[in-house]
């Protein structure tokens, strides 16, 4: 069985075991109090009344854009896990995963690590010196990339950010700190905020800081996420805050995991009109592997903002027969990695050829770049990876 980007998902209870893929089918589906009103449509757990529309779109400063992922970082900015609602015996084992994950991440750029404020010592001593620990911005899971702000530069020495309203996918999981992380996040680091005129999350978009922007229909065009509003106003106001002029629309995967399919498990965007795409192995027929197939056919016959036609290359996922993990629900994600300065930092899951091999592909990639491969299985296990739980700042 192939894997994607997906969280560990549950309000108020635990998964024990239940991973991102199984939410929509499992018994766990009812949720407790005003979250289970909110997952059928209703209001989230953190507000009664009529669902959240999404802000009005921002007024975009002339020149500010999202960055491409290769830029230098000021900093990267990450969520300690502490709640066993959520994440039931599978607790330790993650907060181990996003421990190595910061220190790793720690030896190339600064890392801060949001905890609550009764988390705060047990992720400074899992952590070490080197990863800053702050109590005053409240989580409620580790899923950064999601939950935190979009930074935006104007190459002038410009930075802002933009909050993506997330609600904890389409209100399937509790998020009444979450919702907030975007807005204190820009706060700390003293820049002005912004709320995108959308819903959604910053895993389900990749941009190539250069007008073109990527994503699947599965996930932003859920009605969860964002009412009745069709593609082009979705679309209108996700270039109106990556500053983008194009965006590249998968069907992606619906109904399968809490996401929707967030395409930062299976393509990314490189440089100069790249792009890579996990592959899955010939003999894999699953709809996650079919979904690769697609997005790869996708991009290997588009172009990008300025027309140019775009250079795909893939990058081998693992076989399921081989890694470590026998959880069905496991991501086995090579493309789901994180750039830091001077490092890239993946995920390697005991399939030793395909580790191997994807090494090395990223290293052909990101030449003159450290490459970091670590084992985070309870992090897999949970539905997502490296990328997924990481925020960069970067240099404005």
């Amino acid at each position: 069985m192939n894997g994607h980007d997906q969280h560990v998902s549950s309000v108020g209870t635990p998964t024990h075991g239940i991973g991102r893929r199984k939410f929509l089918t499992a018994a766990g589906l009812t949720l407790a109090g005003a979250a289970g009103a909110a997952a059928l449509g209703g209001a989230p757990a953190h507000a009664t009344g009529r669902r959240p529309q999404p802000a009005a779109a921002p007024a975009v400063a002339a020149g500010y854009a999202v960055p491409i992922d290769t830029v230098r970082h000021t900093r990267t900015w990450m969520a300690w896990p502490d709640s066993s609602a959520i994440w039931g015996r599978r607790l330790a084992g993650v907060q181990a995963d996003i421990a190595l994950i910061a220190r790793t991440v720690a030896k190339y750029e600064p890392v801060v690590m949001c905890a609550n404020s009764a988390g705060v010592t047990k992720a400074r001593s899992a952590c070490g010196s080197a990863v800053t620990v702050i109590g005053t911005i409240p989580v409620d899971d580790c899923w950064m990339r999601d939950s935190g702000p979009v930074f935006r530069t104007d190459g002038a020495g410009g930075l802002d950010a933009v909050g993506l309203n997330f609600n904890g996918w389409g209100n399937r999981q509790t998020h009444a700190k979450d919702a907030l992380v975007a807005a204190k996040v820009a706060a700390y680091a003293g820049v002005p905020f912004t709320a995108a005129g959308f819903v959604g999350e910053g895993g389900a978009i990749e941009t190539d800081g250069d007008g073109l922007l990527m994503a699947t229909r599965s996930s932003l065009l859920d009605s969860r996420r964002n009412g009745s509003r069709t593609l082009a106003q979705i679309e209108a106001a996700m270039r109106t805050a990556y500053g983008a002029t194009k965006v590249i629309w998968f069907p992606g995967v619906t109904g399968q995991d809490i996401t929707g399919d967030h395409v930062d498990a299976t393509s990314r965007f490189l440089a100069d009109a790249t792009a890579v795409v996990q592959a899955p192995l010939p003999a894999d027929t699953d709809v996650w592997s079919n979904d690769e197939r697609q997005q790869y056919q996708t991009l290997s016959t588009s172009t990008d903002a300025q027309g140019h036609p775009l250079t795909v290359s893939r990058i081998q996922g693992p076989d399921y027969n081989l890694i470590r993990s026998s959880d069905p629900n496991f991501v086995g994600s090579y493309a789901n990695y994180y750039l830091c300065n001077g490092a890239v930092i993946c995920a390697q899951f005991g399939d030793t050829r395909a580790d191997a091999a994807a090494r090395a592909t990223l290293a052909g990639i990101f030449p003159g770049r450290a490459i970091e491969q670590l084992d985070i299985d309870s992090l897999g296990a949970g539905g997502g990876g490296v990328h997924c739980v990481t925020q960069p700042q970067p240099v404005p």
